[in-house]
C-alpha cells in the first residue's frame, strides 16, 4: 500500500488544461469575458463578478512575478514535505495581476527581497500517470 501523498493535485476534467499546459512548461490562468479580469487558483466562474463558466476562458501567462512575501519552513511532518526543508513558501505577484501561493526554488532566503523579480518554472512531481507540474518560481525575468 502507498502511502498518501500531500503534496500531489488531483486533477479533473475542468482543471486537466492547466495540469496539462503545466505539463507542457506553461502557465494558464483564467480570464473573464465580462469584466476582464484575470484570476487564480482556477475557478469555473468569475470571483470578481460571478459571470458563469461560459465567460470565463484559459489564457496563458507571461511567467513573470515579483515577490510579495515568504516564509522558510524548516519543519513540516506532513510527508514527502519533511525532505525538502528548508524551503521558501511564497506568495506572488503574477504580471497580469492574480497573486499566487507558490515555492520560490533557486535562491537562498536571505537573498530574497519584496518585489524581486521572478520567472515562472515548473517541478514535476510523483511518477509515471500520477505525475503532475507544479508552478514554482526563481528569481529572473522582470517585473
Amino acid at each position: 500500500m502507498s502511502a498518501v501523498r500531500f503534496d500531489l493535485p488531483e486533477p479533473d476534467e475542468f482543471t486537466r488544461p492547466y495540469w496539462d499546459a503545466a505539463a507542457d512548461g506553461r502557465l494558464l490562468l483564467r480570464r473573464c469575458a465580462d469584466c476582464g479580469r484575470v484570476h487564480h487558483y482556477p475557478r469555473e466562474f468569475c470571483p470578481h463578478c460571478w459571470a458563469g463558466e461560459d465567460r470565463v476562458t484559459w489564457e496563458p501567462a507571461s511567467g513573470r512575478a515579483t515577490l510579495y512575501t515568504w516564509s522558510v519552513v524548516y519543519r513540516n511532518d506532513l510527508p514527502p514535505f519533511g525532505a525538502r526543508v528548508p524551503y521558501v513558501a511564497a506568495v506572488v505577484d503574477l504580471a497580469e495581476g492574480p497573486r499566487m501561493m507558490t515555492e520560490v526554488v533557486g535562491c537562498a532566503a536571505d537573498g530574497l527581497r519584496v518585489g524581486m523579480p521572478l520567472e515562472v518554472t515548473f517541478r514535476t512531481q510523483g511518477e509515471g500517470a500520477a505525475a503532475v507540474s507544479v508552478a514554482v518560481f526563481r528569481p529572473g525575468g522582470t517585473p
